[in-house]
């Protein structure tokens, strides 16, 4: 038994995930990132684990087992070294499987969008209700304030991930999780770099169907043709639908930003719930955590007892201060329809609010599938709630977002200084105004640069 684990990538929030769990388990860890940096990298230093920057072939012990992230491919001098040298592999998602899945009752939360909130929404809900359930998420749950952790009962929450594997595995991560109760959020086309077109991402949605017991159950929305296509191919377990009163699970809006909503289960009992949370897709997340939730035996309202304590995740339309009464937002959308979703649960609180100020939209389109272009003709359409956006053109974005500024509609700049774009942020806010930053990346410590210029600009 190895009991040396040495990762490739490992601040990625899946792999430090791994990283997190192996310590818990008593593993040594170590391991390394071309970039090393917060918030994961935090996680890791608290608990112990030494991080190396760069893939350096001569920082690779040789008693380890490696865990390969599936950012690396061949010619990583790292990943040469672990061929060359004959030193034992496996993927992170094979890894969790074998030392952490196995045995227990595995609720993934899949789709598009929306993963890594329904996973925290359902770790949550089943500790409230004094399960300790296991989990490791793609994102850090304001409840919990880590990723990843063992857990101490049966039942182990997961992000499943579409995303393929590892260089020499290019399945989808989320086929080595075997779950018993699965959540299907969405399905759109996305990881352009990897799938050729949407069909080719409902076969691996389906090799995940394939894998659920008929004692299981999967939990989808209604009236999703990708959806609904792809468990037309063959679906061997039970489904509950979302959606409107003709859905297993019904839900509606009592106040336009979804800070107050209703939803009936399958017993035909209504619930309301007033919460933290903003926004109908949150609406939407959160009944799809209540249904996977009764399925291992927790009552829908005991689940609303802890929806309305759950605080959110970071990064996920994360307020990050309120200098001057501008408040600054951070969130991960990276797909256009993330983007809307975002902008239009912003819009409707703004608009209930009634405060007057406006909406302003920060964008770095900087995902994979973004860099090849794919998505590009609905970038512009997306912005649509804001009142105005403001473009960053990162270096690695090979076409140019002039055509997206000019099919704006609301008034649109573009940036590649990132020094000037913050500035331009700066000058152009006002108190009352919410500004959100929307990128899958760093972006340069934006949040920070804004919130300190903006607190300079009105203590003068």
């Amino acid at each position: 038994m190895h009991q040396h684990l040495h990762i490739l990538g490992i601040c990625g929030t899946f792999m430090g995930g791994i990283a997190l769990l192996a310590r818990e388990q008593g593993w040594t860890v170590s391991g390394c990132d071309a970039n090393v940096y917060p918030p994961m990298s935090d996680q890791l230093a608290a608990a112990g684990i030494a991080l190396h920057e760069g893939y350096d072939a001569e920082h690779l012990p040789s008693n380890a087992l490696i865990v390969v992230g599936n950012a690396l491919s061949r010619g990583n001098p790292a990943v040469e070294a672990v061929l060359d040298r004959g030193l034992p592999y496996i993927s992170g998602a094979q890894w969790l499987a074998e030392h952490f899945l196995a045995g227990r009752w595995v609720l993934a939360a899949s789709g598009t969008h929306g993963k890594t909130t329904v996973s925290s929404m359902l770790a949550w809900i089943l500790e409230s209700a004094g399960m300790e359930p296991g989990f490791l998420i793609g994102g850090v749950p304001h409840n919990f304030g880590l990723s990843a952790r063992a857990g101490g009962g049966s039942f182990f929450v997961v992000e499943a991930d579409e995303y393929d594997t590892a260089f020499f595995d290019k399945r989808a991560k989320f086929v080595h999780y075997r779950p018993r109760t699965l959540v299907i959020n969405n399905l759109e086309f996305d990881h352009g770099d990897i799938y050729p077109d949407l069909a080719a991402i409902q076969r691996q949605f389906h090799h995940l169907v394939r894998c659920v017991p008929g004692s299981g159950l999967i939990v989808v929305p209604e009236g999703v043709p990708a959806i609904e296509d792809t468990l037309a191919m063959g679906c061997w377990t039970p489904h509950q639908t979302l959606g409107s009163t003709a859905a297993d699970w019904s839900l509606g809006l009592l106040a336009e930003d979804g800070s107050s909503w209703w939803f009936r289960g399958p017993d035909g009992v209504q619930h309301e719930v007033r919460w933290q949370q903003r926004g109908a897709h949150n609406v939407a997340n959160a009944v799809a955590a209540c249904a996977a939730a009764r399925h291992v035996g927790v009552p829908p309202e005991e689940a609303v007892r802890a929806l309305e304590a759950f605080a959110g995740v970071r990064r996920r339309l994360e307020l990050r201060g309120e200098p001057g009464g501008v408040r600054v937002y951070d969130d991960f959308a990276h797909h256009p329809t993330a983007i809307a979703r975002t902008l239009e649960a912003l819009g409707a609180a703004r608009d209930g609010a009634a405060q007057g100020g406006r909406l302003i939209a920060v964008i770095e389109p900087r995902s994979n599938t973004m860099r090849m272009g794919e998505h590009r003709d609905a970038l512009a359409p997306a912005t649509a709630p804001a009142d105005q956006v403001f473009w960053y053109q990162p270096a690695g974005l090979n076409w140019s977002l002039e055509d997206v500024r000019h099919a704006s509609p609301v008034p649109a700049q573009l940036y590649s200084d990132f020094e000037e774009l913050v500035s331009a942020i700066v000058a152009e806010a006002r108190s009352g105004d919410a500004i959100v930053v929307m990128s899958n990346g760093g972006f340069g410590g934006i949040h920070e640069r804004l919130l300190g210029a903006l607190e300079q600009k009105y203590t003068q």
